[in-house]
């Protein structure tokens, strides 16, 4: 390094080079120690302004400072950015792949003769023997290595190539100072960076991951969630926003659903062509679009101050993920609203995703994920629960942002559980600390399997201790001796259960310990409607919803049908809750579409009417979601491809298509109004009198579930005939 620096010397050049007043945070000593030549690690959350820590020392130091980044349109904006503070065009270069033979050689000409201060390099770029051998003949001031959690396993981004950068750093000259820096590291990753760097003496900073201006919010995953997403945006009209999807495709149907309900929200995914994806994301920084919905290819590196909010479709895989991606809103210190909607079934597409994967990295996916669905369905401080995560101790009585989340404004009620956390730390103690929270749930519940029995367990006095509680209390109860310190979890060991110094305390003197218990978001969650003021359960209007079931059964009865052949219950729900007025708005509404809106509908929007006029309610007609017609062309294939008579197999087939998703496609035609003969199928696996005893069956039922139906017939016919034949008896009875 060319000399030491005054504090006064640094505040000087950072005003010089980035027109700052002042530091940030920890940013001041962060630098200093650089200057210094001595390693460092820092952690500091997205927005803290980790970029500096490296981008001041590297122009005020001699020689360059090469960047280890994995992303190319990460280096891509702070090299643009470092251009744009400075007159001499090469001040900051990327080395990678992308570029020409005429580029390469001026980047190497620029750094030989110290123009530029900062390389950004890809750590497969920084391992090519050519480059190599041209950095080990240039002064390197220091090496910034970004997103250094991509060097651990346990991290949400492993990289396996981030595993050779300490060997290719001693090539270039062992003294070279090392600083590692991540937004989002817990203590294990931690551990991982320091070790696989080579940096265990360095100094490191840690930034609270407390971002108290985020408000943190999980809503129940439901079959309106399009609508819900939608209500969600338009209450936030004219706002920036991110929406995250593990899919492509969902991100493809989503953007389009917002954009016909006059959004103005773009896609954003890998697998557009590169240019649509540099014109989609110029056009939400330059807030030529207002959201944009993308898989989490988007969003590292962007740095747009004023996101409002970030809303999950799907759970992500780990809380690294989710923490890091929130991070993104309210990067400004203004409002931050992280939406997430959960749903279990999600996490099973997930874990059914890891099955091929090697037993190791199973065993860490499904470790990481478990985190997340008990950051889901806790319901203590879900600020409280992240922080701790991160090895971060938070009160939510004194620290800042404490009520910033659905579970402090609506708490849940709490109770005395001392004793049932006595027997749960026994049950711990008496198991050898050898077991993961899974088993000791077995233990306590009094579930015997091969590992309980090989260890004798079930002969011991704990033994099913607990059994007058469901697994699901147990659960609760473990994640929230964790939060509290007196419970720890082995990572090493994928998630084994120990007693912490304050567990055994409590053990030998036990106190209060006051229990919420968690949220449970069963499978009867996929009918609870979001009420338009997005508070969460609140079913639509129960006075209009028992009028329209009345009304339903007035139709029913005159026409002899059991009432669910007219309209559903979740569809009278959203009825209840959107006050459809016209047959046009009532074709939107969740199950109905054209056919049923005008063979039924009429009688219904007058009854809608007349109660809107006589409550003097504000109708939320915004809100009034209009389908994409994204599936249009699959239903109309159905329909041509039935219409045709040829093998359903074949049709499902032909669209890539499991059975079961097959059927649900076809259930959705036909509870929306249309007709699909099926006959020539059915005749194929149901007998006549078959066919006649499910019709009467129907005909007679209370509700169309599918579970009642299976229990009445006592195994006479598998679930997949009785669902086709019910898409016969609505299409003929109800269509």
């Amino acid at each position: 390094m060319n000399k030491e620096y005054s504090k006064e010397e640094l505040s000087a050049a950072l005003k010089n080079y980035f027109g700052f007043s002042g530091f940030k945070g920890l940013q001041e000593p962060v630098i200093m120690n650089v200057l210094a030549g001595r390693d460092s690690f820092v952690i500091m959350p997205t927005g803290g302004g980790k970029s500096l820590c490296y981008q001041l020392p590297a122009l005020i130091s001699s020689g360059t400072a090469i960047v280890v980044s994995p992303l190319i349109a990460l280096m891509k904006n702070q090299v643009d950015f470092l251009k744009s503070l400075s007159e001499t065009e090469g001040i900051a270069h990327v080395l990678n792949s992308s570029l020409t033979k005429a580029e390469i050689k001026q980047v190497r000409a620029d750094v030989r003769s110290g123009v530029t201060k900062l390389l950004y390099v890809a750590p497969e770029s920084l391992t090519k023997e050519e480059n190599i051998e041209f950095l080990n003949r240039v002064t390197i001031s220091f090496v910034a290595i970004d997103e250094a959690h991509c060097i651990s396993e346990w991290g949400h981004d492993f990289r396996p190539e981030y595993r050779n950068l300490r060997k290719i750093i001693q090539r270039l000259g062992g003294e070279i100072p090392i600083i590692g820096l991540t937004a989002t590291a817990t203590p294990k990753v931690q551990e991982d960076i320091l070790k696989n760097l080579g940096i265990q003496e360095a100094t490191t900073f840690k930034a609270s991951f407390n971002r108290p201006n985020l408000y943190y919010e999980i809503r129940p995953k439901t079959k309106s969630v399009d609508a819900d997403i939608t209500r969600f945006v338009k209450n936030n009209e004219g706002k920036s926003g991110i929406i995250y999807c593990l899919s492509r495709k969902r991100v493809e149907e989503l953007a389009q659903t917002l954009q016909v309900n006059g959004i103005r929200a773009i896609p954003y995914h890998a697998g557009l062509d590169p240019k649509t994806r540099v014109k989609n994301q110029d056009m939400f920084l330059m807030e030529d679009a207002d959201v944009v919905v993308a898989t989490i290819a988007f969003g590292m590196g962007i740095d747009k101050p004023d996101v409002r909010f970030v809303i999950h479709n799907d759970m992500p895989k780990s809380i690294e993920s989710y923490y890091q991606e929130t991070g993104r809103a309210g990067r400004d210190g203004g409002e931050g609203h992280c939406l997430a909607f959960y749903s279990y079934k999600d996490i099973e597409k997930l874990e059914k995703f890891m099955s091929g994967k090697p037993v190791a990295e199973q065993e860490i996916g499904l470790a990481l994920l478990q985190d997340v669905v008990a950051f889901a369905e806790t319901s203590i401080s879900r600020r409280k629960f992240i922080l701790h995560y991160f090895g971060e101790e938070f009160d939510n009585e004194t620290g800042e942002g404490g009520d910033m989340d659905d579970n402090m404004r609506h708490p849940k009620k709490k109770h005395e559980a001392k004793d049932q956390l006595v027997d749960l730390l026994n049950a711990v103690v008496q198991t050898h600390q050898k077991y993961k929270a899974k088993e000791v749930v077995h233990v306590m519940r009094g579930k015997v399997n091969a590992l309980i029995k090989s260890h004798k367990i079930d002969a011991m006095a704990i033994f099913g201790a607990g059994s007058d509680q469901p697994s699901e209390y147990w659960m609760a109860l473990i994640r929230q001796a964790l939060v509290a310190g007196l419970l720890t979890k082995d990572i090493e060991t994928y998630g084994v259960l120990k007693l912490s110094d304050a567990g055994h305390a409590f053990l030998e003197a036990p106190t209060s310990f006051l229990m919420t218990e968690d949220h449970r978001y069963k499978e009867a969650n996929d009918d609870v409607v979001v009420s338009t003021a997005g508070q969460v359960g609140a079913v639509a209007d129960q006075t209009l919803f028992k009028l329209l079931k009345g009304q339903r059964k007035t139709i029913a009865d005159k026409l002899g049908l059991p009432p669910f052949v007219i309209f559903q219950d979740p569809s009278l729900e959203d009825m209840a809750l959107k006050y459809p007025i016209t047959i046009e708005e009532l074709s939107n509404v969740h199950g109905v579409g054209d056919g049923k809106a005008k063979k039924y509908g009429a009688s219904f929007v007058t009854l809608i009417e007349n109660y809107v006029t006589e409550n003097q309610i504000l109708r939320p007609d915004d809100f009034v979601v209009k389908s994409t017609g994204s599936n249009s062309a699959l239903k109309l294939y159905i329909i041509q491809s039935v219409d045709r008579k040829l093998p359903l197999i074949d049709i499902a087939q032909a669209k890539g298509l499991a059975m079961e998703d097959f059927i649900k496609e076809m259930e959705a035609i036909v509870y929306s109004g249309t007709k699909l003969n099926i006959d020539y199928y059915l005749e194929d696996i149901l007998d006549e009198d078959s066919q006649e005893e499910l019709h009467d069956y129907f005909m007679e039922a209370k509700s169309d579930q599918v579970g009642p139906a299976l229990e009445a017939f006592d195994g006479d016919f598998e679930e997949e005939e009785i669902r086709l034949y019910r898409i016969k008896f609505i299409s003929d009875v109800a269509n």
